[in-house]
């Protein structure tokens, strides 16, 4: 194998200018020719790589004084095709480099498939790009065009290849002037003007292609503009394009904001509109995810595009949305909270935002629902027996308390009462919520007054104090039990928040780990809801794929739960009866279940195709790489035989034994060939018998050097008497020997003698061939084990390249190793490491043969 490994040298990245058109014969070829010449004439080395002129005269004379890379020409199907010599180019290595027609398929036979691909190359070996590129070709707009002009267009480019471009330049022409340059023979032949204006090169054809392209580059420049305000750190609004941004808060006003805002965006040509919701960053926000799921559609179906920031600040993350996005208007619905609302929270929101846009303008819609809002239904998150609780101990806790404080009366004053009572409260709050603790607070309240406020046993007040401190004591029972229920509530949501996270986490790690996915899916399903059993079924014959059960799961009749799980299986869960809540995480399971059930079936095709694709990727690499090594031995020999066979020629006996010499080697090298082929197809099939014995290595060297046919080889055997045999198949070791050091000496340095050395470690004997070639690097050591791949080069002019693979493949089966290393000071060291065939090895292999 060769070893010849060079680095690239590190170059800078051309430079890539697109002259974009909106239709076939704008003139972008003729502005590229222009640039040409402007670069050319500023003393720059510019060449042209490929144009097509498709016979227009005006283009045609623009190539005068430009430099042609000369064509290749392929042949496909019979018939000859011109293509951009890549290669040429590389090696005249210009400055600049003129390739039209971004968007075409190669030719095959080439280093790529498309053109494109070419420029990548160029552009990367540091050659400036200059191209052309018709705005149906770009794969995002394809099915688009195709809509509009009823044409596939089957040769597209990636948008990213264009939008990399360091310069863009859109070359636009009006329907009306381009349709006149048709019809005077400027762009096609006279034949086929007619049917191009009545068909693709229609005015509505080709105003939508126009618009198509200046959106599409509008769109580009666009990116820039927010590169160039990011870099210089500009955060005031540029009003270059209408942007509507409209904030949506997930409540029953959101599709009526919607299509204000929607109205207001088209009233300007190209306005955009952006709708964006805030998502509170602990999780928690109230909004309905399934208003703001119809809201999202409803948005995408107007054109607009949909978004969602995290922040606890609303006015502040919607304002920096919409200066990220150089918004130019924001829309928002007016408050659906009541004036006593608004008294006690302040201004809200939408005057906050207001007062703090600066030049953004500001709408607020008015709907149906503003001023209709009304308080959260308070205790609605406890279960009904945990409200029915809470309201009794609303009633009996004060009574409880008060039996038990009247006692110590005369030891404890009114404060320590009220705050006792006050934890009682609070205690009713924890348990059923706010409404509960109002009415422990009322009973408390009471009760404090009758028996703990002077004068006792009776509702009447004396002292101003005494009715301050009952009046506080109420409020802040009332402020506290809200303030706990609350924080319940919340806690209660976090803590599902996070179970479902953990959940749907370990769900995602169950299906990347992998082999084992789909019945640790179905297992976690189980526990995650306390399931007795689930059962994964094929929707079409009912057969059961996979299935979880719990240990003694009851066998009486139970809820079952039905979930589609992709197109043709039924996830079936048995137990107890899930609430709503529970729906939506059983969905996001049924997901990864479907994701894992398509991995299973893809592993199963991929395993099922893998061993036809080896013994493909074998037969041809088998096919092509035999075919100059079969060839070229056997054709040498035939040459010698039939001159030697010759009667118009009378060889003198030297060039006798000359022929004779060559044909004989010739086939040596083609029985050698045969033998490794066959051999290679007899180990890889499993097919290959072996004889073990012991074998002295200097004697399977000396019948190894005979079978090689070169006398004279510079190989030099350096004490291999005094190891002990090994125990190998001597025709295999000699074919193994044989394999490694014609390897070395196809690299060895010129004169060096490859050296043969062995020795022996414990119970084994090393064998190393020694060569002083160029080495190979630590990477590329096991690529040159490969079959038919030869370190470093592009054909097989010097072997098919199963030397090494066959020498490594036979060592193995015998039950040894061949490895790559270092030779100290240079070169490369192949090591053959055998079993050794001492008397106990030997006599143990005679009893099992």
């Amino acid at each position: 194998m060769s070893r010849d490994l060079t680095s690239a040298t590190a170059r800078r990245r051309g430079q890539l200018r697109v002259y974009l058109g909106s239709a076939p014969g704008v003139g972008k070829t003729y502005r590229m020719l222009d640039e040409a010449h402007r670069r050319r004439d500023r003393g720059a080395d510019v060449v042209v790589g490929f144009i097509e002129c498709h016979g227009r005269r005006h283009t045609e004379n623009m190539l005068q004084g430009l430099e042609l890379v000369p064509r290749l020409t392929r042949t496909y199907r019979g018939t000859d095709f011109q293509e951009m010599d890549l290669d040429g180019i590389l090696e005249r290595r210009p400055s600049a480099v003129l390739v039209d027609e971004l968007a075409h398929t190669n030719i095959p036979g080439g280093r790529h498939a498309k053109r494109w691909q070419d420029v990548e190359e160029l552009l990367a070996a540091g050659i400036d790009v200059i191209t052309t590129v018709n705005v149906q070709h770009l794969e995002s707009l394809n099915d688009v065009v195709q809509k509009i002009t009823g044409i596939p267009q089957r040769e597209t480019v990636p948008d990213e290849i264009v939008r990399r471009a360091d310069q863009i330049e859109l070359v636009d022409m009006a329907p009306q002037a381009l349709r006149r340059r048709m019809a005077h023979g400027n762009v096609y032949k006279a034949e086929k003007v007619d049917a191009a204006l009545s068909n693709y090169f229609r005015v509505g054809n080709l105003t939508a292609l126009r618009e198509l392209a200046l959106l599409w580059v509008a769109g580009r420049v666009d990116e820039g503009l927010r590169d160039y305000r990011a870099t210089h750190n500009i955060d005031r609004v540029w009003e270059t394009r209408e942007r509507v941004v409209v904030a949506l808060t997930g409540g029953p006003e959101g599709e009526t904001i919607i299509r204000r805002a929607a109205r207001i965006a088209d009233r300007t040509a190209g306005g955009e509109l952006l709708a964006v919701h805030v998502a509170r960053s602990d999780g928690l926000a109230g909004a309905s995810p399934g208003a703001l799921a119809e809201q999202r559609q409803l948005v995408e179906t107007l054109g607009g595009s949909y978004h969602v920031v995290v922040g606890d600040d609303i006015p502040t993350s919607l304002l920096s949305f919409a200066r990220a996005h150089d918004a130019t208007q924001l829309v928002l619905g007016t408050s659906r909270r009541g004036r006593l609302g608004r008294f006690l929270t302040g201004p809200g929101n939408g005057q906050t935002i207001v007062d703090a846009s600066e030049d953004i303008d500001v709408h607020m819609v008015t709907h149906e629902f503003t001023g209709r809002g009304r308080l959260p239904a308070l205790g609605r998150r406890h279960s009904p027996r945990r409200t029915v609780a809470g309201f009794a101990a609303g009633l009996l806790l004060p009574v409880l308390l008060t039996s038990a404080l009247s006692q110590l009366r005369e030891s404890l004053n009114l404060t320590t009462v009220a705050l006792i009572f006050q934890l009682g409260v609070v205690a009713v709050a924890l348990l059923g919520g706010a409404l509960s603790a109002l009415v422990a607070s009322l009973v408390a309240s009471l009760l404090l007054n009758y028996y703990f406020i002077p004068p006792i046993h009776t509702f009447t007040i004396g002292e101003t104090n005494n009715v301050i401190a009952l009046l506080v004591f109420a409020a802040v029972a009332l402020t506290v039990s809200t303030v706990v229920d609350r924080a319940t509530r919340l806690t209660q949501r976090a803590a599902r928040a996070t179970a479902e996270a953990e959940t749907l986490s370990t769900l995602a790690g169950s299906v990347l780990r992998g082999a084992d996915a789909l019945p640790a899916l179905l297992e976690k399903t189980r526990t995650a809801f306390a399931l007795d059993s689930v059962a994964l079924l094929d929707r079409t014959s009912g057969d059961t794929i996979g299935r979880s059960d719990a240990d003694g799961a009851p066998a009486a009749e139970q809820a079952i739960t039905e979930v589609p799980v992709g197109q043709g299986a039924l996830l079936v869960l048995a137990g107890r009866r899930l609430p709503a809540a529970d729906q939506r995480v059983l969905t996001a399971f049924a997901a990864h279940i479907a994701a894992a059930l398509e991995r299973d079936r893809l592993a199963t095709v991929a395993a099922e195709v893998e061993p036809i694709k080896a013994a493909d990727r074998m037969r041809t690499a088998l096919l092509a790489a035999v075919s100059h090594d079969l060839r070229t031995p056997l054709a040498a020999a035939l040459a010698a035989v039939g001159s030697l066979r010759s009667p118009d020629v009378d060889f003198a006996p030297e060039d006798q034994a000359e022929l004779l010499d060559l044909a004989d080697e010739s086939l040596v090298k083609l029985t050698r060939l045969v033998d490794n082929l066959l051999d290679m197809s007899r180990l890889q099939a499993g097919a290959l018998t072996l004889h073990l014995e012991p074998t002295p290595v200097d004697e399977v060297l000396r019948r190894a050097m005979d079978s090689l046919a070169r006398p004279d080889v510079p190989v030099q055997p350096l004490d291999l008497d005094t190891v002990p045999p090994v125990l190998a198949d001597v025709p295999l070791l000699e074919r193994v020997l044989a394999n490694v050091i014609t390897n070395a000496l196809r690299y060895n340095a010129p004169g060096a003698p490859v050296l043969v050395a062995a020795s022996r470690h414990e119970e084994r004997v090393e064998i190393r061939v020694i060569d002083r070639g160029p080495g190979i690097p630590f990477e590329d050591r096991d690529r040159v084990f490969l079959p038919f791949q030869r370190l470093g080069d592009n054909d097989n002019t010097t072997g098919v390249g199963l030397g090494l693979a066959l020498s490594r493949g036979l060592a193995e089966t015998m039950g040894g190793s061949l490895e790559v290393e270092d030779t100290p000071g240079g070169g490369t060291t192949m090591l053959l490491s055998l079993p050794a065939a001492d008397e106990t090895t030997e006599t143990e292999g005679d009893e099992t043969e």
